[in-house]
Formats: structure tokens, sequence, C-alpha cells
């Protein structure tokens, strides 16, 4: 009946009808049951695909039981026929999961024209050889991976905690040492290489240094440290044991040490450029030619030191700067030409009818050439020194200015003020003598008049800190000779002359040429060797006097020339000459107070003393006179011959001591060496005092 529900009849087995074989039988083998040379029969067995597991357990020898119900008996065990239907599968059988058929067995798969069976591909299967292949080659891999391990993993464990074979440092072989022993090693093979001298080069000569005194060290803890440490890596083993491995030797520097020897170095090598530059003898230009200057690189030269020390033997090249000069030789040659034009005669300042001279001496000790941006020289003139002996005659004197000055009342200082007044003016009178001198024309020069500041302002001075004399010294003379009167020309020119804090006094540059119109006489000085006169001789005693004064004030001495000879009424040893342009007495005031100097004289001697504020007191001590020469006798003639006292040269070394409340600050040598003084008769005879 249709739409009655679903039948309660057991399903139909499909397999009803495929006759089972008595056993089962593997593909391609022989059934046990028939006899040789005669084929199976149908039922015996299974077509071809088919596995007797798709009958259930024990398939084969299931007994006929009762058909169920709509389906008729087949044929009965044992027989030829079918075998029995299969049970219907139970409830907890449909959750089984099939079985997989064996890879060894065929099975029935649908075929394309109905419901037959049809027998399935056999799946591939790897032949037995090649399966056993496969075997013995990863075994093979895996055995050649052991060997591979035990090759590493020995040789490792042996070297390990030590210096890997073949581990070198400059040719030393540590390899397979300790640390500590790789450390002995090296200190007892390589102290020869870390004390060689090394020899260094630069400008082409050559300076040997000690690598101790320059404060190299080898650093056998720094290099042996570079080693690996440790278990080794495959890699280090197998550089271990194909190969050797160079460590570089670590170096220490002492920096101080290091650059204490490249100061020394730089002393050694150094060439200061020496620039082009016209300079005059009397008033005749002469020119100095430029020169390269060299100069150390003394960073890059510690580090090209530090970098061969331990290297191999050989010159190490330093490095040098070569400085050039500013000009070429060839412009300081045109600079002089021009110099010398403008030195061929004096030159004529006027102002609201008056008139001065400048000698040319005056141009020449005042004139000097300067490089300029263009590569050129330009001449540059100091004016403000030039005219400072000539200025009086060109300004009204009530009109110049007036500085500052002291006055010493009751042993005490007391400030004269100064004020400001009409001078020459410096810059434009300057301007004209350099255009004078590049372009040539007339050398007459009118001179403008400007307001001129006192040097030192009131309030300065008042500042100075003058309040007490810090020294003072006198020279005896014989009254009344020529050079006694410059001597006091001299003093009346510098009393109460003002040296400011940090200042550099220089005797020609205050006086400036000794002439007479300021009151200086021809008089004896000593000149190649010989008395001559000149105008302003004798000079030398004041300069001496005041060189004692800066000795005894402890001031700094910058410039100061003894004589050629030694004079009997000057100290041995602290005395100085002084002449025009050149040499010149210079000194410093290098405290920060004020320095007034104060001159008197008499009919018997000079006076220079220093006021200020005291800082030392100044002990003077002379060697013995050593090296002595004798002197040599000589004749002369000529009204221009100048007798002279045969007298020994000798040498002195004078030590001055500063000292503060008692106790020594430091003290100070200087050597003066006195050249023998001709016994020289003149004959007809002449009595000029010498100076």
């Amino acid at each position: 009946m249709r739409n009655a529900g679903a039948s309660i009849d057991p399903p139909t087995d499909p397999f009803a009808a495929v006759p089972l074989p008595s056993s089962p039988v593997r593909p391609g083998a022989r059934d046990p049951g028939v006899p040789p040379g005669e084929k199976p029969k149908g039922g015996s067995r299974l077509p071809p695909g088919v596995s007797p597991d798709i009958f259930g357990p024990s398939g084969f020898d299931r007994p006929a039981g009762p058909v169920g119900p709509g389906r008729s008996a087949g044929p009965a065990a044992g027989s030829a026929g079918l075998p029995p239907a299969a049970s219907p599968p139970q409830p907890w059988q449909m959750a089984a999961r099939p079985e997989r058929p064996s890879r060894d067995e065929p099975s029935l798969t649908s075929g394309g024209d109905g419901d037959s069976p049809q027998p399935q591909q056999p799946r591939f299967e790897e032949p037995p050889r090649r399966r056993r292949r496969g075997r013995r080659a990863a075994a093979v891999v895996l055995l050649l991976l052991l060997l591979a391990g035990l090759a590493y993993a020995v040789p490792a464990f042996v070297m390990s905690g030590k210096m890997l074979p073949g581990t070198r440092v400059h040719g030393v072989d540590i390899g397979g040492l300790t640390a500590t022993e790789a450390a002995d090693r090296l200190r007892d093979r390589l102290p020869g290489e870390a004390d060689r001298e090394m020899t260094l080069r630069a400008a082409g000569r050559k300076y040997s240094i000690d690598p101790g005194k320059a404060g190299l060290e080898f650093d056998v803890v720094a290099t042996i440290d570079q080693a690996p440490g440790g278990f080794p890596t495959p890699m280090e083993v197998w550089r271990a044991l194909t190969g050797t491995t160079e460590l570089t030797p670590k170096v220490s520097v002492d920096a101080e040490r290091m650059d204490g020897t490249v100061t020394a170095l730089a002393k050694k090598v150094d060439l200061k450029v020496r620039e082009g530059a016209v300079v005059f003898e009397g008033t005749k230009p002469v020119t100095v030619t430029p020169r390269d200057g060299r100069e150390l690189e003394r960073e890059a030269t510690a580090r090209v030191i530090r970098k061969a020390f331990m290297g191999p033997p050989g010159e190490v090249a330093l490095p040098i700067s070569v400085i050039k000069p500013k000009v070429t030789a060839e412009t300081v040659r045109k600079a002089a030409a021009d110099a010398g034009k403008a030195l061929s005669g004096p030159v004529t300042l006027t102002h609201a009818g008056r008139q001065a001279l400048l000698p040319a001496e005056t141009l020449a000790a005042h004139l000097s050439f300067e490089p300029d941006s263009s590569g050129g020289m330009s001449p540059v003139f100091d004016a403000r020194n030039a005219v400072a002996t000539v200025e009086s005659g060109l300004v009204d004197p009530s009109l110049t200015p007036k500085e500052p000055t002291f006055q010493i009342v009751g042993a005490a200082p007391k400030l004269i003020p100064g004020r400001s007044g009409k001078g020459i003016d410096d810059d434009k009178l300057a301007e004209a003598v350099a255009r004078m001198v590049t372009e040539g024309g007339s050398r007459t020069i009118p001179v403008a008049l400007t307001t001129v500041q006192p040097r030192v302002s009131e309030a300065e001075a008042r500042g100075l800190g003058i309040k007490e004399k810090i020294s003072e010294f006198t020279t005896p003379y014989d009254c009344c000779l020529p050079r006694v009167t410059n001597i006091r020309t001299i003093a009346k020119l510098l009393d109460g002359y003002l040296v400011k804090p940090g200042e550099t006094f220089s005797l020609n540059g205050v006086i400036g040429q000794r002439d007479t119109a300021r009151g200086f006489v021809p008089a004896p000085m000593i000149e190649g060797g010989r008395l001559v006169d000149s105008v302003g001789g004798g000079i030398s005693q004041f300069v001496t006097t005041m060189y004692n004064a800066v000795f005894f004030g402890g001031l700094e001495d910058v410039q100061h020339v003894a004589h050629e000879f030694y004079i009997s009424r000057y100290p041995a040893g602290r005395e100085s000459t002084v002449s025009w342009p050149a040499p010149d007495f210079r000194w410093k005031n290098d405290s920060k107070y004020g320095v007034l100097v104060k001159t008197s004289f008499t009919n018997t001697g000079v006076t220079v003393a220093f006021w200020s504020t005291k800082r030392y007191d100044i002990e003077s001590v002379s060697s013995e006179r050593y090296a002595v020469t004798p002197f040599t006798s000589a004749t002369g003639s000529g009204p221009e011959c100048i007798p002279m006292a045969g007298q020994n040269g000798f040498t002195i070394d004078v030590t001055r001591i500063f000292k503060q409340d008692g106790k020594e600050v430091r003290r100070e040598t200087k050597k003066t060496v006195y050249k023998p003084e001709t016994d020289l008769k003149c004959s007809p005879a002449a009595s000029p005092q010498n100076e």
C-alpha cells in the first residue's frame, strides 16, 4: 500500500546471490582445494577484486540459518551454490567502522554497465629491493652524521679551555696553551720587540725614541683576550685544524708620556715659516727671503707611533704639514725697491708756518711692510713714535697734551693730573707716508692736528696701585763729560713716565732717535769693538741703571744686550747697552700694578727708582768669572782713534732669586760672555772717555 509507512521487513542482502568460496585464496595463489592442473570450480573462488571481508566475520564458515522474511532460501551449506544470506545489520553494528580491505587483496567496484561487480585496479606497491635500498641509505646518513659529530666534539673537547692550535702573536705560537701559559710565553719571547728603539723620519731627518719612555707598553692580557674562549665552535675547530690565527698585539699608552715625546719631537721637527720682509741697515733696505715652514701633526703622530709599535721593523714616517709664507720672494724685492726710493732723503712736515724734518734714519726705523689681501706688501709707518722727537716743533707747547704723573712728596707719591691737548694726527700722517713710499711724489707733507688724549687717564692713574718704592739703583760717572750730558738728558725725558700693567717698555720706542734738538750731544760709544763718537753716546749707562731697577723690582726682562766687553763701573753680568735703531732695551710690567719711573742725577752718578706695589724681594748671586780669554794689543792713528785699556774677556752667570715672605718662589740664571778689550794705543793720543 502506498504511503503506508516504512516496511518492517529486514533489508534484502544484496550479496545473497554471490557464491562464496570454501576458503579465501590470495590473488595469484593456487587454491589448495583444487588439484594441480585443474581449474577451480565456480563457487570456490571469489571474483577478482572481491575480498572475503565484505561478507563479515567468518563469512565462509557461516552456517545456514533461517531465511529472513520475504527471502527465499539458497542452496544448502557446503554446496556449490551461494552462501547463506547475511543477517541484517543491527543498530549497534551500523555504528561500527567498516574494516579497510587489505593492501594485498583486490576489491570490487561498481561497473559502468549495471550492478555487476568490476575488479578495482591494484595500488602500486614499492618493490622489496627498493625498500631495502632506502633503509640502507638512511643508515649511511645516520652513520655519517654520527661520525661528523664525533669529528667535531672530540677535538672541541680537547681544545676547550686553551688557546686554539695555530694561534700566534707576532710569530710566537701559543696554540694549545692556557691563558696563563700563553701570557708567560709572550712575556718571555717578546720583551725585545717591546723594548726595541723606534726609528722615525720627518722632514728628511731620522729620530729615535724609546717606546717605554714614550708611554708605550705591550698589553699581554688584552692581546690574549682576543682569542676565542670557552667551547670552540665548529668553524673555530676547523680553522684550528687547517690554518692559523694571528692575534694583533694590543698596546697600552700613557697619554701624558706620549704627549711629552711628541712635543719633544715637534721642537726638533717644526720650522717656523719665514715671512718675506724688508729690514733696514741704516737707511739701506735689505730683503728677507720668504721660506716655507713645517709643523708636526701632533695627534696624527701619536696615532702613527702607537700603530707602528710592535710592528715590522723599519722607519716610521711622521705626518708633516707645510706652511706657506704669505708673499713670494718677488713681492719682497718689489717692496724693497719702493723702500729704497722712499729713503732717498728726509721728509719735511709742515703746519701753520712751522716745519720739522724727519730724517731718513727715522723713516727707516719706523717703516715696515706687511702682507696684504691681494698677495702684495703694503708699507706701514709708525707715525706716533716717529714724530715724538719733532712734534714739539710743529705744535705750540701750550696746546700739547700732558700726561698724568706722580711727585714724591714726603716719601709718598702724589698724583699730578694730566690734560688733553692738540697733536699731530698720526693716522693721516701714516697714510701720507705710505702713499709716498708706493707712489712717490713730493717729500713735503702737511700735517693735520687733532685732539689727543693723555696715554693714561687720571682715573687709570689713581687705580695703578703706585704706593711704594719697589727698587732703586745708582751707577757712578765722572762729572762734566759729553756722555754725562746725554745721561742727564735721557733721565729728564723719562722722569715720571708711567708703565701700565701688562705694557712693554721700549727705550727706543719712547725716546726715539737721539738728536741734538732735544739736547743730545756726540760722545764715544762702542761700535765694532772700537770707540766711536755718536750723538747720544753714553746713554748705555742710563740703560744699565734702569736694567738693574728692573732686575731688583722683580719685573720681566724682555730684551737686554750686554756690552761687547766688560766696563768696570757696571756690575758684571748685570748691564745693558742700547743703540739706534738697534739693539733696543725692553722690559715688561708683568704685574697687575702700574710702575712709575723716577730718575735723578748728581755730579757723580745717575739713579733710577721704580714705584709700584712690591711683590718680591730679590737676591742676586753671581758665579766666579770663568773661561777667561786674554786681551791683545794694537796701535791706531788718526783723529778718529780713541785709545782703549786692555782687559781680559770672561764668562759669568748671574742668578736672580725671587722671594716672598722670606721663602724662595723661583730663580732664573743668565749667562754673559765678554770679549777681551783690545789694548789700543793711538798716535796722536786722544783721551775721550769710553762709555
